[in-house]
Order: structure tokens, then sequence, then C-alpha cells
């Protein structure tokens, strides 16, 4: 049993609202993992249940969410320091998460849109995308899309930064528009370049670009944020060591078959090698 006098610090909390992803590369798996090696503690209530490999979603299955609410309710043990949301597959659920959302007051949220699998999977309709821009995104800090989804999400057609614009117009308070799906015109193809946006500035950071293609970056990134806005860190700097994490996470990913690498957020553990059938077995 622990003793008190060797309990830890007090540990930042983050309340994450997402989906579950039985590969662990994105999803409440990812948040959990991310949080945890950025020194936070992840409280986790699912927001569907999905069929998934490496290569897409096949099946995606909203939570009841009047249990969603309730699961919210019974955590009022924890001091939340910031929440984040990942994937909601439907309207009840948004209902439920802006109802959850709004029983902290003042923390910061994070919201990732997760509008499409990595495969392809569509897991939006345009009927949610224009709710999540009128309940959800007025209520949030910052906002991590990729560029499609900021595309998607903008009513305004233009560039970027005249999107972005739009959605802050909204209550959206910033965001962080990420370029790993696609490079911006004029970035070179080994580079990613991540902006964010607020109402007072722009700041950019320049990544080198990994080969291959991974599932769970926007998860990693997200709530990599979330922790560190959770432990006290300004926008921008909880922004350049979420990025910093994600970077690291994905250069020591790994690809379990040959579809896309999963993030490794918690590569600086030491690995147990497999051992081979005829290799004798360590002493007992």
């Amino acid at each position: 049993m622990v003793t008190s006098d060797r309990m830890s610090p007090h540990l930042p909390v983050v309340l994450v609202l997402a989906g579950h992803d039985p590969t662990g590369g994105a999803g409440l798996t990812a948040d959990a993992e991310s949080i945890a090696a950025c020194g936070g503690w992840a409280l986790t209530i699912p927001t569907a249940l999905t069929v998934q490999n490496c290569r897409d979603v096949r099946a995606v299955v909203p939570c009841d969410p009047d249990m969603m609410r309730t699961a919210a309710a019974a955590l009022d043990e924890f001091e939340i320091a910031a929440i984040k949301v990942g994937l909601v597959a439907n309207l009840a659920t948004l209902d439920a998460v802006t109802d959850i959302v709004r029983r902290f007051p003042g923390v910061p949220l994070v919201v990732d849109p997760v509008l499409r699998a990595g495969g392809g999977q569509e897991l939006s309709t345009a009927e949610l995308v224009d709710a999540f821009r009128e309940r959800l995104l007025p209520l949030a800090d910052i906002l991590t899309p990729n560029r499609d989804e900021v595309a998607r999400l903008s009513a305004r057609a233009g560039e970027d930064t005249e999107r972005t614009v739009e959605l802050m117009s909204l209550g959206c308070q910033a965001v962080l528009v990420t370029g790993t799906d696609a490079p911006a015109t004029g970035t070179p193809e080994d580079r990613v370049v991540h902006t964010l946006h607020t109402p007072d500035q722009s700041r950019q950071w320049s990544w080198p670009r990994l080969a291959g293609r991974y599932h769970g970056s926007g998860c990693t990134l997200a709530s990599a944020l979330a922790a560190r806005l959770a432990a006290g860190e300004s926008l921008v700097t909880a922004c350049e060591q979420a990025q910093a994490f994600t970077w690291q996470s994905l250069a020591n990913g790994w690809r379990p078959a040959s579809d896309q690498a999963l993030p490794r957020r918690l590569w600086r553990l030491p690995v147990t090698p497999v051992r081979g059938t005829d290799e004798p077995a360590a002493p007992g």
C-alpha cells in the first residue's frame, strides 16, 4: 500500500471526450497516453465505439448521451484543468458534449475536429458540421484542424487565414492549423508548417516532414496541447511543446503491417525485445 508521504504531487487533470479506437493509434488510448507522457492525468469518456484498423474505419457506434452526462457528473472528486474533445459521432452526442463542457466554465477547451478517417472514411455529415459550428465552436479555446478540416468547417471560400478568421468569428478563441495532410502553397514538400491564429497574432512552426502515413497524429497533438494548458503553460508555449512531442512520437512510431504507422507516445520507455522461439528463456 502506498502511504500518504509517498504520494506523487498533484497532477493536472484533463477530461477527454472522444471515440475509442481499438488499434490505440488514435482515440481515447492515444489521448490518455499523450496526456500521461506530458505529465497529466486523463479522465476518459467515450463518445463512440469504432470498428477500425490501421487502414480505415469500418463502423462507428455513438455512445449513449445520457450515460456520457452521468459519467461526467460522477467525476466530481477531480479538479479538471483542461478538456479535450475529439470524435463527435452524431447530434445527440454533440449535445451531450456541449452540456458536459458547460459544466466547467473557464476550463481551457481543446477541440480536435475529427471529420474523416485517415483512410478516407467520412465520420461526419453536413448537418453535424453545421451543428458543430453553432454549438461547440463558440465554447472552444483552441481548435486544431488540418487544412482539409479548416476548409470543411469554414463557410467561407479562400485561403486558410481567411477561413480561420471566419471560424474565430463564431467564438473560437484560437485555431492551430496543422499542415500534415497537404503542404500549403509555397511550403516545401519536405516540411510541415503549423500555423497558430489568434485575434492578436499569427505564429508559424516548421518541422521536417516524415516519410509515410500516420494514424493518430491529430489526437496526439490535441491531447498533448490540452495537457500543457492544464499544467498552466501559455497558449504559444503549449502549442510549441505539443508539436515537439507529437513529432517525436511520429519519428519513433511503429508500423505493425503495411498500412499507416502508429505514433509511439511512450517511446522513451524501454522496449522489450521479441524473443525468438528457439532462444532460451531468461533465467527465472
